[in-house]
């Protein structure tokens, strides 16, 4: 079998590098909330959009350039590795939901601002008392006149400090059995009655925050899909933030970072390479990350051929997510004490970039999904097996 790409993709994948290497910042670091200027992120992408990346698989009525999937999964690897900011809410999640699900108006007046990098989208699912259970969430949407006006409140809605708009999830009907009385919708975030209240994390990144609703009208006209069937418009979104070959492109960077620390680093007058189990450790490590890559690639394969990935979406998030906590666990142990010191200490090895992805890798098995949450999914919709 064959795992290359064409020569016509590599020669993309070149001319993807060498826009990393002359137009993004010498001092980009990225990966992180902490690190990164909201403004300058946005800068980057609009860079991306005048060349038609940030949205080439695309159709081009709505701003893509309608090229391959693995055109888009190869340019998605690129900037991941290279942790450039290019995919966000608004790219990997709701412009894909609006083609399948929007309607006329809806496409024509979101998707070409998404592809020109002209918007920035919050995510709306998670409640205080429904996360993995999101089936259960309370936030009430009710019709009055022309609007939908919501009440409740939403958690760890990720960079919403930032969004202009907000697409959501709320409960339009209360008496029908809980995955029917669920609606989706897009709320415009300067909307009055809608208050966001910031969260930090232990790492100490603020990218998490809470909403509140008092009153918050929304057109109805900003209903995306059936009314009362919002779930499955939700549900569907969900295979598509749970895909993607990020999480495999960062962690085959952080581990060839941990490979080279290994080769240049002695503890106790012995180089860390030359320990047996320094070097099993990392070898595993490099398994992982290329298993992880290849479950990518059949996601975009699938996508490729126009078929439901939804049981590979599980599968790609599941090993993806725990993947990254061990290979963070091998590079905290690996630095030792040291692991320990935060960015900002002079002695914190690699800016203290381990340490904080250990801290954030906790996150990984909960969020989007938990990996409870998938195994039940690829149990059921991958395997058949029953309800347990």
């Amino acid at each position: 079998m064959d795992f290359g790409f064409p020569a016509e993709l590599e020669e993309f994948r070149e001319e993807v590098r060498q826009f990393v290497r002359t137009d993004v910042p010498a001092n980009w670091e990225g990966g992180g909330f902490e690190e990164e200027d909201p403004r300058e992120a946005q800068a980057i992408r609009r860079k991306l959009a005048q060349r038609g990346w940030l949205t080439m698989a695309w159709p081009k009525e709505y701003g893509g350039m309608g090229a391959p999937h693995y055109q888009q999964l190869v340019f998605n690897e690129e900037m991941a590795y290279h942790r450039v900011p290019a995919a966000d809410n608004s790219v990997n999640m709701l412009g894909p939901i609006l083609m399948l699900e929007g309607t006329d108006e809806q496409k024509r007046e979101f998707l070409p601002r998404i592809a020109r990098a002209e918007m920035r989208w919050g995510q709306g699912y998670s409640e205080p008392e429904a996360g993995s259970d999101l089936a259960s969430l309370q936030t009430r949407a009710m019709a009055d006149g022309d609007d939908f006006v919501i009440n409740g409140t939403k958690i760890w809605t990720s960079g919403a400090h930032h969004a202009d708009w907000l697409f959501m999830l709320a409960r339009t009907d209360p008496d029908a059995p809980k995955h029917r009385g669920i609606s989706f919708f897009l709320a415009d975030m300067k909307t009055p009655g809608l208050t966001i209240r910031p969260i930090v994390n232990m790492a100490g990144i603020h990218g998490f925050n809470q909403l509140f609703f008092d009153n918050v009208r929304v057109p109805k006209r900003n209903l995306v899909g059936e009314y009362n069937r919002g779930w499955y418009v939700g549900a569907r979104l969900l295979d598509f933030e749970r895909s993607g070959v990020g999480r495999s492109a960062g962690a085959r960077r952080t581990l060839e970072e941990l490979v080279q620390f290994a080769r240049e680093t002695a503890w106790n007058g012995q180089k860390l390479a030359a320990k047996p189990e320094v070097r099993n450790r990392l070898a595993d490590m490099a398994v992982e990350v290329e298993v992880s890559r290849m479950i990518s690639y059949r996601v975009g394969y699938l996508q490729s051929r126009g078929e439901v990935f939804n049981k590979e979406a599980s599968v790609g998030k599941l090993f993806g997510s725990e993947m990254v906590q061990r290979l963070y666990g091998v590079g905290m142990s690996m630095m030792g004490l040291y692991g320990g010191l935060s960015r900002g200490s002079q002695w914190a090895p690699l800016k203290g970039r381990i340490q904080r992805g250990f801290l954030t890798s906790f996150s990984s098995t909960i969020a989007a999904g938990t990996s409870e949450i998938q195994r039940n999914v690829i149990a059921e919709r991958g395997l058949g097996l029953p309800r347990g």
